[in-house]
């Protein structure tokens, strides 16, 4: 008769653990983001408003000769 491994179901035991957690993070992690209903991704400086009524975006100089 085939005694039972116990390694084997703790080791299954703690990656399906690990799996719920990283899962977990991921799903909060997106809620946390939040649907974007415009395609702005958030904290992005070239997109996001707050960053731009902060920091205007610079106008380039003209170009001049040696340039």
């Amino acid at each position: 008769m085939a005694t039972p491994n116990y390694g084997y179901e703790k080791r299954q035991k703690e990656m399906a653990k690990r799996k719920k957690k990283e899962e977990k993070l991921k799903d909060k992690a997106a809620r946390k983001l939040g649907p974007s209903t415009d395609g702005l991704a958030p904290g992005d400086p070239e997109t996001d408003m707050a960053s731009l009524e902060r920091d205007p975006p610079t106008v380039p100089l003209l170009p001049t000769k040696n340039g």
